[in-house]
């Protein structure tokens, strides 16, 4: 077996309205609301929204809000992205700073959402 890419994952809000005011209006992903699964798309991923622990099944065996910790690649350079993020009053909790992801150096700025999961925006340097 080879592995290929991640397609999605879950993450599981404690307020509905709060997570799409972040990843939406804060973040520009797009919601999309079908039979009662809500799902956040941006180019090349999916992040699925349950709305309460066990919400659809097969389920994660411990769900909890706030215990998630991803990265997210944006275009182009952080500084500008942290510049708007800082317009936006976001709860930015770190300065940009160097990281090593999958593909090599990057850099990187943390931010929580409203359940309390980091969220790392990351931008490979060239």
């Amino acid at each position: 077996m080879k592995l290929k890419a991640i397609d999605h994952f879950v993450i599981t809000t404690s307020n509905l309205q709060k997570c799409l005011d972040f990843y939406v209006g804060l973040l520009g992903m797009e919601h999309r609301e079908t039979n009662g699964h809500h799902n956040l798309y941006f180019p090349g991923g999916k992040i699925s929204i349950h709305t309460r622990k066990g919400e659809f099944h097969p389920a994660a065996i411990h769900p909890e809000y706030g215990s998630q910790d991803f990265c997210l690649i944006v275009d182009g350079d952080l500084q500008p992205v942290k510049a708007e993020l800082e317009t936006k009053h976001a709860p930015i909790i770190s300065e940009i700073d160097e990281r090593h992801g999958s593909k090599g150096v990057m850099l990187s700025l943390y931010l929580r959402d409203p359940d309390g999961n980091l969220v790392e925006l990351s931008s490979y340097c060239k």
